[in-house]
Parts: C-alpha cells; sequence; structure tokens
C-alpha cells in the first residue's frame, strides 16, 4: 500500500513538473504579431465597449453588412486595412483588445477607438486615446510575459509589427489658438511619445499612414456646399510634410526603429481625381448618409437623423459614409501599404518589416521586471 501510495505521488510530481516546463509557449521562429493603434480607420469594434455615443460606434446596420453580413463595430462596409495586412501576414483577423474574454495575444491585438486622438482632449471622454491606448499595449507586454516567459515574449515584440493610424480627429476637431505649426508639432509630439514607450517594450518595426486630404471628405465638402475646404486640407498636408522628419529623427535616436510610412494622401487624391481608374464610379459621395454628397453623418440612422441614403453596391463608392473610406477602398490601400513601391510606402513596405529577420534587434533592449 505504502509503495502504490508513493508512485502515485511520484506520477502527481511528474505531472506537475511537466505542466510547470510546458505552461510557456514557444512560438515559431518565423511568427510575427500585429498590434494596431489609432483611431475609426482601424478601430475593429473597440467602440462597442466603452459608455460613448452612436456618434463613436458602427455597431449597427447597415456598416459591415458587404464582409461579415453583421455590423462589427468597423466604421465600413466591410473590413479595414489591419484586416487585409493581417491576411496577407497569414495572420488572423487581429481582435479588439476591450472585447470580453480575449486574453490571447501571440497573434497581436488591436486598440484603436474611433475618435481618437494623439491629443487626450480630442473627444475626450467618447473614446479611447492614445496614451490610454499605450497603457493597454502595456499591460498586454506584461500578460505575454507571463504566458510566454520573458524571452519569448522579447523575441515576439521585438518581430511584431505595429501598425498607427492618428492625428486626423485631431485636426478635425481642433480647438485652440496654436497657429498650424504649433497645433501639427503637438500631435506629433504626443504621437513620439507613444512611439518611444512602444520601443521600450521591444517594438521595433512601424507603420504609418499619413493624412488623406481632410478638407475633401463628404462631410466637409457637404459643410462647405460643394468644395472641399482648403484649411483642413492644408493642415494635413503639414502633417505630411512633418511626420517623415519626426521619424527619421526617430531612427536616428532608436537603434533598430524601422518604419514603412504610406502615402494615405496621395492614395486617396488619385482616386478623388479619376475614380474610374481605381475601379469607383462615384468618389464624392458617400454611399450611406443623407443630404448633399451624403455628407450628413446618418448612415445607419443612429445619429439624430433616423432617414438615410444606402446605395445598393459599396464597392462602386471610394468612400462608405461621411468620413470613411468602402472596404473595398481598404483593400487597395491595404495592398499599396503591403507592397507598394517607393512611390506610395517607403523606405519599407510592410512586406518587407514583415519578413525581416529581428533576431539582431531583440537583443538591443531588456524588459525591465514586472
Amino acid at each position: 500500500m505504502a509503495n502504490l501510495r508513493a508512485h502515485v505521488c511520484f506520477l502527481l510530481s511528474f505531472v506537475t513538473f511537466l505542466n510547470l516546463i510546458s505552461c510557456h509557449t514557444n512560438l515559431p521562429a518565423n511568427h510575427v504579431a500585429l498590434f494596431v493603434f489609432g483611431d475609426s480607420l482601424f478601430d475593429p469594434g473597440n467602440n462597442n465597449y466603452i459608455n460613448t455615443t452612436f456618434d463613436f460606434q458602427a455597431n449597427f446596420r447597415p456598416y459591415g453588412e458587404t464582409f461579415f453580413k453583421y455590423p462589427t463595430g468597423r466604421f465600413s462596409d466591410g473590413r479595414l486595412i489591419p484586416d487585409f495586412l493581417a491576411q496577407f501576414a497569414g495572420l488572423p483577423i487581429i481582435p479588439t483588445y476591450l472585447q470580453p474574454g480575449n486574453h490571447k495575444f501571440t497573434d497581436g491585438v488591436n486598440f484603436a477607438s474611433g475618435g481618437a486622438g494623439a491629443l487626450v482632449e480630442s473627444h475626450q471622454g467618447f473614446v479611447v486615446d492614445l496614451e490610454t491606448q499605450i497603457r493597454y499595449f502595456k499591460k498586454v507586454e506584461k500578460s505575454l510575459r507571463q504566458e510566454l516567459g520573458d524571452e519569448e515574449a522579447k523575441k515576439l515584440l521585438s518581430r511584431a509589427v505595429y501598425l498607427i493610424s492618428v492625428g486626423g480627429n485631431d485636426y478635425l476637431t481642433r480647438n485652440s489658438s496654436a497657429s498650424d505649426e504649433e497645433y501639427a508639432s503637438m500631435v506629433l509630439g504626443n504621437l513620439t511619445v507613444a512611439l518611444k514607450e512602444i520601443y521600450k517594450k521591444g517594438g521595433r518595426k512601424f507603420g504609418f499612414p499619413n493624412m488623406m486630404p481632410l478638407g475633401c471628405l463628404p462631410y466637409m465638402k457637404a459643410k462647405a456646399g460643394g468644395p472641399c475646404i482648403d484649411e483642413f486640407t492644408a493642415i494635413a498636408k503639414l502633417h505630411n510634410k512633418e511626420l517623415p522628419k519626426t521619424l527619421q529623427k526617430l531612427e536616428t535616436q532608436l537603434e533598430g526603429f524601422k518604419y514603412a510610412y504610406y502615402n494615405f494622401y496621395k492614395s486617396v487624391s488619385e482616386r478623388l481625381n479619376n475614380p474610374s481608374k481605381y475601379g469607383f464610379k462615384d468618389a464624392t459621395t458617400a454611399c450611406c448618409g443623407s443630404g448633399l454628397y451624403g455628407g450628413v453623418y446618418s448612415c445607419g440612422g443612429k445619429r439624430g437623423i433616423t432617414e438615410f441614403h444606402l446605395c445598393e453596391n459599396p464597392s462602386e463608392y471610394l468612400f462608405f459614409d461621411s468620413y470613411h473610406p468602402s472596404e473595398k477602398a481598404y483593400q487597395q490601400f491595404a495592398e499599396l501599404m503591403w507592397s507598394g513601391t517607393t512611390d506610395f510606402v517607403w523606405p519599407y513596405n510592410l512586406k518587407t518589416l514583415f519578413e525581416a529577420k529581428t533576431s539582431n534587434l531583440y537583443d538591443h533592449f531588456i524588459i525591465p521586471p514586472p
């Protein structure tokens, strides 16, 4: 009996030992995760889970109808740029951080929040601002260390690609006496702080779309009674002039910092000027909305105006609603970010960054103790 008890105790101890040595997952050597930050251009539905208003949500029909067949919270008729990039990289669709029960982060996670800006005061109280998104990322980093162990977490974070779209809401909601130059400097200053925080945790590879011609959104053109609003396009151009300088400066300051800078402005402008070349019948009017150019932000009928127009085929339109592109447009943009030439994305495209060997990068930082 004593021998049986000893045998059972040995087996239990052995099982416990196996559990201990297998509790940390070893990822494939070529595994590259995708972490996403930013605004409605990248938000897959984080705003579904915060206390906000319908102005900052898209979790109602007809959003999502083209691909998902139901509203996911994405501000489009289907997928967004990060969804396509994940597909190109062989990853599953990257989940929302705030979705209850999501605690698996080895493929990455999406923190983006519709309406968010680099400045905390942009739509403050209604969105998850960039600073808070970075705070969430730090929680994910701790979770990954617990799941994978320090060394594997270090590798994952250094191999990962970090995609960030932010600034548009800061400029569209600007309420400041600062000059354009001063205001853009504030936005890019906050972005720089965020990038350095990601870098401290191991981030080395980044992707950025620049600012589209903000004054030519259907909402803006409707507001002006027809033409683009030059002042908003002007500050977008200023942002696009200064962002590369910011990134080049970081490249000299931070060893191993690499990035893909995507000319979103040029991509949208070309489609505005010559829609048929890119397979669009209409680049002026939103597929879903009301009023001139569909520029009244009423898509779905839950934003204070119940009546709205919905086109039959969103893929014929550059814009799905008053502010946001259609899935077809997002796919074209994602393809350029992924494998475009230096006419559109430089000094690297995202395919290059995903495939880049980073074994020499993750040795250059040390994960601090929790």
